[in-house]
């Protein structure tokens, strides 16, 4: 996941040694009980004390979560359940630092799990994984899993990006294409903005145009081939976009500014600028998949990459079984629907994400419009720096004397480059 969220470093936790803190439940005990992911010891588990992480954001909402769960089985044990506070973003960093002294249960984005099941830092899923795969979309079931392995418990489908635009400015016709929103925006004065020089966002002009990035066998490099046909042509299209006066690469600080200052009417982002957008457009607020892009004087679909929220559980824990009891419970139906209406975060859940308050929300409904055109995020780390210069320079449009051809090709070589182990 690209999208980076906030870290909230809180009161050293009794249990971890990593760099996630957290809070603890009054409501039992503080021993262990035996370690072991089997059902029966899921069923009657003594007393048992559990570490979470989730989001700054989600704090609130994870006690209520931890304290419903406590309460309900209340009847097999005491347990107290310690929550962290932990961004998604940087779980994988600090589960690894020691997966040993880790939360039991942690929040993550789907772009983690290859190198937490590596790692051994993952459980497989082994209670409940057919009621788990059946109640979730496809797509964050499969972002959840590895060679056939279910190892997270989906929990969000929102992690992608789409366009906002302003109705008042931009008709749904101007919508569905860059040339559109162009021409809208500068009859108006105003401006469409994308960060661009960002490997998560200018995927989407060269996979709109059936060209690859993605991991190689090996789960560590990327295999990209951005410098084949059209790849050069690829290039130009997005020089030919930014040169406009209507279009601004904007960072996304820069992009919520603009929208709230009025510069912005049509921007490309995700459902976390929902409410900025809400707020300030009001009835004219409205959302859309991404617009098509002029390639050769086509009009082609841009994609996206899409994104999961997980929730995974640490195969170290004293309380295997436990822990995935809970982890279970966090992601129902129920508290999907609760993460819905308290976080306005998109649902994973089939029964919660086909229902006519989701369906209704434009942002979520634009990104599952999107998904028939977005592919789970999975590229090494040399990907980003190389593919954020390539847009960098494009949108500057100084190339120092290179072809498109050269600057795709220079792009290639170094997100093919073999990541240093």
């Amino acid at each position: 996941m690209k999208k980076q969220l906030s870290l909230a470093m809180a009161a050293a936790m009794a249990l971890s040694l990593a760099a996630c803190g957290g809070s603890q439940s009054e409501s039992a005990a503080e021993t262990t009980s035996t370690s072991g992911a089997t059902s029966e010891e899921a069923a009657s588990w003594g007393d048992v004390t559990l570490t979470m992480w989730g989001a700054e954001e989600d704090q609130t909402m994870l006690r209520e979560m931890a304290d419903a769960f406590i309460e309900e089985n209340k009847d097999k044990g005491n347990i107290t359940i310690n929550i962290g506070a932990c961004s998604e973003a940087d779980t994988k960093d600090n589960i690894l630092t020691d997966p040993t002294a880790a939360a039991d249960v942690f929040a993550f984005a789907d772009d983690q799990l290859n190198e937490l099941v590596a790692a051994g830092a993952l459980q497989e899923v082994s209670l409940n994984a057919d009621d788990v795969k059946s109640r979730n979309l496809e797509g964050s079931v499969e972002a959840a899993s590895l060679n056939g392995k279910l190892y997270a418990y989906p929990m969000t489908a929102d992690n992608g990006y789409f366009l906002y635009y302003d109705s008042s400015v931009i008709s749904p016709e101007d919508a569905q294409t860059v040339d559109g929103i162009l021409a809208a925006a500068a009859a108006a004065g105003r401006t469409f903005d994308m960060t661009v020089n960002d490997g998560w966002y200018i995927y989407s002009f060269f996979a709109g145009a059936g060209l690859q990035a993605t991991l190689a066998d090996d789960g560590v490099n990327t295999v990209c081939n951005w410098n084949e046909e059209p790849g050069a042509d690829v290039a130009q299209a997005i020089m030919d976009m930014a040169s406009n006066t209507a279009f601004v690469c904007a960072s996304d600080a820069d992009i919520v500014s603009g929208i709230q200052n009025g510069t912005v009417c049509a921007a490309v982002s995700g459902t976390w600028n929902a409410n900025v957008a809400q707020e300030k457009w009001g009835d004219n607020y409205a959302a859309a998949k991404l617009p098509t892009y002029t390639l050769d004087g086509e009009q082609v679909q841009m994609s996206s990459f899409a994104g999961y929220k997980l929730v995974g559980v640490n195969p170290h824990s004293a309380n295997v079984g436990v822990a995935m009891m809970l982890a279970d419970y966090i992601t129902n139906e129920a508290n999907q629907q609760k993460r819905f209406e308290v976080r306005n975060l998109g649902p994973s859940n089939i029964n919660v994400n086909a229902s006519e308050e989701v369906q209704s929300a434009p942002a979520i409904a634009a990104l599952a419009d999107q998904s028939d055109y977005a592919d789970l995020q999975r590229v090494g780390t040399n990907y980003w720096d190389p593919a954020a210069s390539l847009g960098q320079i494009l949108v500057s449009g100084d190339t120092q004397g290179k072809t498109t051809q050269q600057l795709v090709d220079d792009a290639v070589a170094g997100i093919t480059a073999p990541v240093a182990q």
